[in-house]
């Protein structure tokens, strides 16, 4: 009797009922697995004493593969098996934390190699800004396209396409963040729409020359004010890339 109590027991109640209640747990272990892995790499880099990665017969293992595990099991889990609280719950927060290994070595999905501490490593941590944007708005219960309340289909299929532009046009900016935010919240997009975009965009590349050109260019330089402040930002969660020079050895990259 006593472990049928146990067992049943909703240790996050009624709030984590499924819908945006699980999708708050998945958010928080995302969220928390991403921090504490970070942390684990940065102590790696900086102290002897941290054990760092794991490896077998000469060959790192990356966090990447665990979360990638731990995505499978929850997911086939989800899938195949009918769960109560408070296995549900576990279940949900597994995805989330093998999530959160997975996006934190994004970096490595796109390059296919070890940029974790270049430059191009920095990639994974504005994906998981973006990510967690997503899933964030979500949880809070924003309403995709600004629909919060009904219209007629004509109204809503316009609502829908000029939101979808908007996005879009950010993406192709270089202003990915602003583009997925517009999606829930419409003035998110259109300020991203009408500001300038990055020069290395595929917006500026086809469509900035002369002055226009400059003054992207300008914008985004790294020594322009708002470049430094997410450069800081970035380098307090997720630690400054190396030079190449100070590069840690492959043994101990994580």
């Amino acid at each position: 009797m006593l472990a049928n109590t146990v067992f049943d027991v909703a240790p996050f109640g009624a709030r984590a009922a499924p819908g945006t209640g699980t999708a708050f747990l998945v958010l928080a272990a995302f969220v928390l697995s991403f921090l504490l892995i970070r942390t684990s790499a940065r102590l790696t880099r900086s102290v002897s004493w941290w054990p760092g990665g794991v490896q077998t017969g000469g060959v790192h293992v990356h966090h990447l593969v665990w979360g990638i595990c731990l995505m499978m099991l929850a997911g086939f889990l989800g899938f195949a098996v009918p769960l109560d609280p408070p296995w549900w719950h576990l279940v949900a927060a597994t995805f989330g934390v093998g999530a959160g290994f997975t996006m934190d070595e994004f970096a490595l999905w796109v390059h296919l190699d070890d940029v974790y501490w270049s430059q191009e490593g920095r990639t994974s941590f504005d994906a998981v800004v973006i990510a967690v944007a997503f899933a964030g708005l979500i949880v809070v219960g924003t309403t995709p396209f600004g629909l919060d309340d009904p219209a007629s289909v004509a109204g809503t299929a316009g609502a829908v396409v000029v939101v979808l532009v908007l996005s879009v046009m950010c993406i192709l900016k270089g202003r990915i963040l602003l583009g997925v935010v517009g999606l829930f919240i419409p003035l998110a997009g259109l300020v991203g729409a009408v500001r300038l975009g990055h020069p290395t965009s595929p917006w500026g590349r086809r469509r900035y020359a002369g002055r226009r050109l400059e003054r992207a260019t300008a914008r985004f330089a790294p020594d322009a004010l708002g470049m430094r402040w997410q450069r800081r930002v970035g380098d307090l969660l997720a630690g400054a890339p190396s030079s190449d020079a100070a590069d840690p050895p492959p043994s101990k990259d994580r």
